[in-house]
């Protein structure tokens, strides 16, 4: 299992046999079960995942219900950005929408690594810029995406969330109620 994150910063760049050892020395694998919580509001985030498998929900609390922001699955990183690097109190929920195989990272590790290979230094901040650009990406659609653009969009690019997140969780992220999740579902139906 921990192929894959060494596999994902080769794909990045290339790493050492003696690289890819400390990586692997420095790994810590954790199982999650579903409903996990690894991040509350007003906690500072300590730590980041990396995915193995499974899919971590990232949501707020508004007026007393769950808003869905994002959904982490396999080989994606679960980030707090700004608790994590500034040492902030997180303004929202991480928790395991499926069992789940996570790598856990903290910054003491993380600092050691780059002491001794800088490089890694290099690898990580390329992640940090993909992993700025994707939420780049998911912030500009709900400024210029309509809810069944968000819909098709997700059900193109990440088909295999519809398998594993409920219907209401998938609404909220598209930024709408069940009901009318169940009208875009049945407009999209009619049309094709």
């Amino acid at each position: 299992m921990e192929d894959k994150l060494l596999n994902y910063f080769s794909r990045i760049m290339p790493i050492s046999t003696e690289e890819a050892d400390a990586i692997a020395a420095t790994m810590v694998i954790k199982h999650y079960k579903k409903g996990e919580v690894l991040l509350k509001e007003g906690q500072i985030s300590t730590e980041a995942y990396f995915v193995l498998e499974g899919c971590v929900r990232q949501y707020f609390i508004v007026d007393g219900e769950e808003k869905t922001a994002n959904f982490f699955s396999d080989e994606q990183w679960v980030i707090s950005l700004n608790s994590f690097s500034n040492n902030l109190p997180s303004t929202h929920y991480m928790a395991c929408a499926t069992d789940c195989f996570l790598v856990v990272g903290n910054r003491e590790k993380e600092e050691d690594l780059y002491r001794r290979f800088p490089k890694l230094e290099t690898i990580s901040r390329k992640v940090m810029e993909k992993v700025f650009a994707e939420q780049q990406e998911l912030m500009s659609t709900y400024t210029t995406d309509t809810p069944e653009q968000r819909y098709l969009k997700l059900l193109d690019t990440r088909p295999a969330l519809f398998q594993i997140i409920p219907q209401y969780q998938i609404a909220s992220y598209i930024g709408v109620k069940p009901e009318s999740l169940s009208r875009i579902r049945k407009r999209i139906i009619t049309k094709s």
